[in-house]
């Protein structure tokens, strides 16, 4: 096996269990191997530090397996790795019962470059990365096994792909091609999901449980939800009671998605929902022209920042979106604003909002700070996989 040879002081976040080493701590390899290969971990010192899997078209050039010496890199790690993840999930009484849940959460659950969720008995599965690439037939194996499912599509068409030097691939991997039909229960309401073409793995699982608070916060109040989607967090602000919602998303096909979603649940009344095509940020400088206002306004826009690198630009958006959100909220209202971008931290992102509130003039108090749904779990050794954060504030 090829060894992976680092610079002098750079095993110390591999010591610390991080799972990432980027090119700038390699010495050398020693020996030859290819992309996805499992590779040898050595300290300068001439230590072993563990195993990983080499990607040399990426920063980051190695992604570890194990940090363990006795750790044979085979189908039968994958095969455990996946049973355990598996079985953590099905232990959790917050999860027991959900038909749509993420079963691996890469480098949390210890397989880096592997995304896999579940609907129903369909798996959705990503790869992203060049040792998950290359281990696909043991993975597609450990899934079946550890969960009885008879389906796994592929959705391996994320950008990140191609900094590993692969190329976009979905298709069936076991089974039959998803339904075309495809929904799960989600705390009574029945949602779609597109497996497919959908965003994703065709659903954004990570927010379930702030759609829930959604639920519980929506009883009487008028609605404004921004960036809807296929109307996860409309549908749930109707189940708990709001007096309307008006649900903005640029995409008409979301839209026609969202309204596929509501008649799924003749419960929900559907003359208290209203869709609207538009640009946000324009259609809250409109709404805000015309004098609407509003008692909950929901905020999860796509991506501004998918690196640190990228922080400054994105946080202009997020100020922008959030100082009109505050602007169009009644005395005694709530917002509900998100960021799911890896280069703005929490500590960043409270401050842009607390700016934001400032600038409209609107004195306001965070009543919950929200993360990701238990499925996406965050190691501890890798903060960087705490990507989802979010804020309830209500303005006083």
């Amino acid at each position: 096996m090829a060894q992976l040879l680092l610079r002098a002081g750079k095993e110390r976040s591999v010591m610390r269990r991080h799972p990432w080493i980027f090119a700038g701590s390699v010495a050398r390899l020693s020996g030859r191997a290819r992309a996805g290969d499992t590779v040898e971990v050595i300290a300068d010192s001439g230590a072993f530090l563990g195993r990983a899997a080499y990607s040399p078209e990426s920063q980051i050039r190695a992604r570890m397996w194990s940090f363990d010496e006795a750790t044979v890199i085979d189908h039968a790690f994958f095969k455990r790795t996946i049973a355990a993840a598996v079985a953590r999930r099905s232990a959790h009484p917050q999860l027991t019962t959900q038909e749509g849940q993420r079963l691996i959460h890469g480098e949390s659950d210890g397989l880096p470059g592997v995304i896999a969720d579940r609907y129903r008995d369909t798996i959705v599965l990503q790869l992203t990365s060049a040792g998950a690439d290359r281990w696909r037939e043991a993975i597609v194996g450990g899934l079946l096994q550890a969960t009885g499912c008879t389906r796994i599509y592929e959705r391996s068409d994320s950008e990140v792909r191609g900094l590993e030097g692969l190329e976009p691939t979905t298709g069936v991997l076991a089974g039959e091609a998803p339904d075309a039909d495809l929904q799960i229960d989600e705390y009574g309401v029945l949602l779609g999901v597109d497996a497919v073409a959908g965003h994703k793995t065709g659903f954004y699982l990570d927010q379930r449980e702030n759609r829930r608070l959604t639920r519980d916060l929506a009883r009487g109040r008028s609605v404004l939800n921004c960036f809807c989607y296929t109307g996860g967090f409309s549908l749930q602000a109707l189940a708990g009671g709001a007096e309307s919602v008006l649900s903005i998303d640029s995409s008409g096909p979301a839209l026609d998605g969202a309204r596929r979603n509501l008649a799924r649940n003749p419960q929900l009344d559907a003359s208290r929902a209203e869709w609207m095509e538009a640009d946000v940020f324009t259609a809250l400088r409109e709404l805000k022209a015309a004098g609407r206002r509003f008692d909950l306004i929901l905020l999860d826009p796509p991506k501004f920042a998918p690196s640190a690198s990228h922080a400054q630009r994105a946080a202009r958006a997020y100020k922008d979106i959030n100082l009109l959100g505050f602007r169009l909220l009644n005395p005694g209202g709530v917002l509900m604003t998100y960021s799911c971008s890896g280069g703005i931290g929490l500590e960043l992102f409270q401050s842009i909002v607390a700016g934001a509130a400032s600038d409209a003039g609107r004195d306001a108090q965070i009543l919950h700070r929200l993360g990701a749904a238990a499925d996406h779990p965050v190691g501890l050794a890798f903060p960087e996989g705490e990507y989802l954060k979010g804020l309830v504030c209500q303005v006083l």
